[in-house]
């Protein structure tokens, strides 16, 4: 491809890619630096994880396809490390629209495309923790059960939703909040840790990997993965077939959560002011 020569200075381009690549590596930190390399025209995204290592990890979930949906990116990086064992705590069996056998199957499906043995998956069938926007789930209820996992697997990181749950879905909030009241009661196992993905806002939730810069200078826990790992976690999400409508499509084109998770872990402190943020 050859560019005007008042674009390249004669050249070929390559000059002003590479002063553009500059000065995204000035404005981001080192963590750009090893992340995008530019070389003539490409642009070539690499992996990277910036998360502590732990043996075993728990993902808690609302429903059956938040793990691929929104979580991919993390799974799928921790899946890949030998000593990890990922395992999935999902609290409905997604039975909204009466598809509850199949939305389960589609969680195996999908799970064992990200790399976890459905030996590693607790799905709740409970009546009072349906998959429905409009029923309030009791954080009690969830706490017992997030508790009980924790313990019977010897967790050492939990893993779920922040207070905003991403998509504002109440459920997903529900599930932060009964988390938070494990960590509040001080009924977590010791060294036991918890994050939860960050909430962004709906604009860097659909640039796809421009989002990069904005995490790297935001927050200090993320995992990135490569453009073939990513396809990973779409062929995960579209194990979902009964969730496959044309606006789930387009978030799978779109959408960061398909590349990138950022991550924050939270302690008592950080809990007790958001629930006086609630309050007020």
């Amino acid at each position: 491809m050859k560019f005007p020569a008042w674009m390249t200075g004669g050249g070929d381009g390559t000059f002003y890619i590479r002063s553009a690549y500059s000065f995204l590596v000035a404005s981001s930190t080192e963590a750009l630096e090893h992340i995008i390399i530019v070389k003539r025209f490409p642009i070539r995204l690499l992996s990277d994880v910036r998360f502590p290592d732990y043996r075993r990890v728990l993902f808690v979930i609302s429903h059956p396809d938040d793990e691929c949906m929104f979580f991919g990116p993390t799974i799928r990086s921790l899946t890949k490390r030998e000593d990890c064992q990922v395992n999935i705590l999902c609290l409905s069996k997604g039975n909204y629209e009466k598809q509850g056998k199949l939305r389960r199957d589609e969680l195996w499906k999908s799970c064992s495309t990200l790399g976890i043995p459905q030996s590693n998956i607790t799905l709740v069938n409970a009546t009072h923790l349906p998959d429905d926007p409009n029923v309030e789930w009791k954080v009690e209820t969830i706490a017992k059960i997030i508790s009980k996992a924790v313990e019977s697997l010897d967790i050492q990181a939990v893993i779920t939703f922040d207070r905003d749950g991403v998509s504002q879905h109440p459920n997903h909030c529900a599930v932060y909040y009964a988390t938070a009241s494990l960590c509040l009661a001080g009924l977590m196992p010791k060294g036991c840790k918890i994050y939860t993905l960050d909430t962004i806002n709906i604009i860097r939730k659909y640039i796809s990997l421009f989002d990069l810069v904005c995490t790297f200078m935001m927050s200090t826990n993320w995992c990135i993965i490569s453009l073939k790992e990513a396809k990973v976690v779409r062929a995960a999400m579209q194990q979902h077939v009964s969730q496959m409508r044309w606006f789930r499509r387009l978030y799978i084109i779109f959408s960061r959560y398909m590349f990138i998770n950022s991550l924050r872990e939270i302690n008592l402190s950080d809990i007790e002011l958001e629930m006086q943020i609630q309050d007020s």
